[in-house]
């Protein structure tokens, strides 16, 4: 396919991945963000599209890939401070309210609630909280993959089961 072709077929989706973008990130401006960038990275990549495959799906799956990679680095850098508090001053969000005595006191319930389980269970749970894939916590602690993903499913159970009082 041509660079031309490429990039008529590129314009041509325009309308329904401006409608996708909006569904994933459900704001004008970041939705016309990702549109641009997914339209740069399609064009960056060109030469990785496989000739008589779906193009229409390929580019749908770099603009999933770029939201979901975007999303996980902001979410990082929301999570990432040293410990200083005009750092956390700044990385709040200014439209949100900062958190109630309750949430204080049902956050340090929840964690005592899982230091207080077995190993067997609080340990993958624990990785899984941690952003850990449930493949890469089976293979870190050598247990099949079915093994961690009910012992994180019981896990679930049994602290809902505790902190029934903090659930909505």
């Amino acid at each position: 396919m041509s660079e031309i072709q490429f990039s008529h077929k590129l314009l041509s989706l325009e309308d329904s991945l401006k409608y996708y973008a909006l569904s994933l990130t459900s704001d004008n401006e970041r939705a016309n963000d990702l549109l641009q960038e997914t339209f740069l990275k399609a064009l960056t990549y060109q030469d990785k599209f496989t000739e008589n495959t779906n193009f229409k799906a390929w580019v749908y799956t770099i603009m999933k890939n770029t939201f979901i990679n975007d999303y996980r680095k902001a979410s990082k850098s929301r999570n990432s401070l040293s410990g200083s508090n005009s750092e956390f001053h700044l990385l709040v969000a200014k439209d949100k309210i900062y958190p109630s005595p309750e949430s204080f006191y049902s956050t340090n319930e929840i964690e005592k609630s899982i230091s207080m389980l077995d190993d067997e269970y609080r340990i993958p749970f624990q990785m899984f909280l941690d952003g850990y894939k449930y493949k890469e916590i089976a293979e870190r602690l050598d247990l099949p993959l079915g093994t961690v993903k009910s012992r994180i499913f019981f896990t679930r159970k049994k602290l809902t089961a505790t902190l029934k009082e903090f659930v909505r």
